[in-house]
């Protein structure tokens, strides 16, 4: 079998760090290496980080961002596949065991993925509604969900990376979907339908910056219709149409209501067939109210 580096980048996570390492240390599949990468930690991490000793490989770096991280574990990782984990989230024990089984019994996939569940205190929601195969155009489109958890949920093989390049340290929060558009739109990608990480939801977490998300995914579809395939090209206004559809109803419901209105008219403006989604905006909010 061959040798796995997990990388963990973290920044001011220490009440959430331990339970992540503890994961990837109860794997049925131990890997290679851990490497942990503090990105400027102000709070407890290089304590939490020193009490492991050997069993993982910290490397404390000044603030840079969280692709930054990504890339400074990856550079330093020796294992011939990678598996990346956010620092608050968790892995249940199978997830390295069932991934490789998967990219080792199919050399020709860019990565493999996994179910998720989030976690909010005791309440969970399973989410497995990752695809496989040639998956590029549906990342590309936006409709629905295609790689669950990104950040966490992703193993491939290190020469990958290689080929279509790091993390863009511009795009957090929408790097790791940056990262996976790029690979699926060169390699076929694998899923396993079950399970295996624990996506913890907390008010601290970077997907509630909703500017910051707005700025990454602009120039993530920047960088994805930057190619002159005609087949991409085709998408261009379905994508951004999308986009802003998406946007308007995350600022919807933090109560913005002038970037929600901004984002609907863009959203016309690309496709204006999502006058009907937008139409029946109203007795969507009534009907979760009610539930």
């Amino acid at each position: 079998m061959k040798t796995i580096s997990v990388i963990i980048p973290t920044y001011n996570y220490a009440r959430y760090l331990r339970d992540a390492i503890d994961s990837v240390l109860a794997q049925t599949v131990a890997p290679l290496e851990i490497i942990v990468v503090d990105d400027g930690s102000t709070d407890d991490t290089p304590q939490v980080l020193t009490a492991y000793g050997a069993k993982i490989r910290a490397i404390h770096q000044s603030n840079q961002g969280v692709a930054a991280a990504r890339n400074t574990g990856v550079a330093a990782a020796r294992g011939e596949y990678i598996a990346f984990l956010d620092s608050d989230d968790l892995w249940l024990p199978r997830k390295l065991e069932l991934q490789i089984a998967r990219l080792e019994s199919d050399p020709s996939l860019g990565f493999v993925h996994c179910g998720a569940e989030t976690f909010d205190g005791e309440a969970t929601l399973d989410v497995l509604e990752g695809m496989e195969g040639w998956v590029g155009e549906a990342i590309l489109r936006l409709d629905r969900m295609v790689v669950p958890v990104p950040g966490s949920g992703i193993l491939l093989p290190k020469r990958v990376i290689e080929e279509v390049g790091d993390f863009d340290v511009r795009l957090p929060p929408s790097d790791d979907w940056d990262l996976c558009y790029r690979v699926a739109a060169r390699y076929p990608i694998g899923f396993v339908p079950e399970v295996l990480v624990r996506y913890r939801l907390h008010g601290s977490g970077i997907h509630l910056n909703i500017p910051k998300m707005e700025n990454a995914m602009l120039l993530s579809l920047g960088k994805a219709f930057a190619s002159p395939d005609p087949v991409v090209q085709a998408l261009r206004r379905h994508s951004y149409g999308r986009l802003h559809r998406i946007l308007a109803g995350c600022y919807f419901q933090q109560r913005k209501l002038r970037d929600f209105a901004r984002h609907v008219m863009k959203s016309l403006r690309y496709d204006p067939t999502n006058i009907g989604y937008f139409a029946a905006y109203p007795l969507r909010v009534i009907a979760r109210r009610v539930s």
